[in-house]
């Protein structure tokens, strides 16, 4: 199982989203996910991708039905919240 975030060029911001997710799944104890960034353009939605990690901007520009959507990408708070909810009701 893999988790993506996806920014507008692949850079900085999903790279720090990317560090902010394992920080997440790490504190909820979910080690058996994957995590990894990239750019809107790159993103290829045939791999094995359990859910897509974006920004509200990016939300109708993604065509991929699993989506977790942030408002602050650099709150952890939010992303683990994000994350919880969105595992909760794949009842994963």
């Amino acid at each position: 199982m893999k988790i993506v975030a996806v920014c507008g060029h692949g850079l900085g911001s999903s790279f720090i989203v990317e560090m902010n997710i394992k920080k997440a799944l790490e504190e909820l104890n979910r080690k058996d996910i994957e995590v990894e960034h990239t750019n809107l353009g790159s993103f290829d939605p045939t791999t094995d991708v359990l859910a897509v990690v974006c920004g509200k901007d990016l939300e109708d520009s993604i065509e991929f039905d699993k989506k977790i959507v942030l408002l602050n990408l650099l709150d952890l708070v939010e992303v683990k919240n994000a994350l919880a909810e969105f595992l909760k009701k794949e009842n994963l």
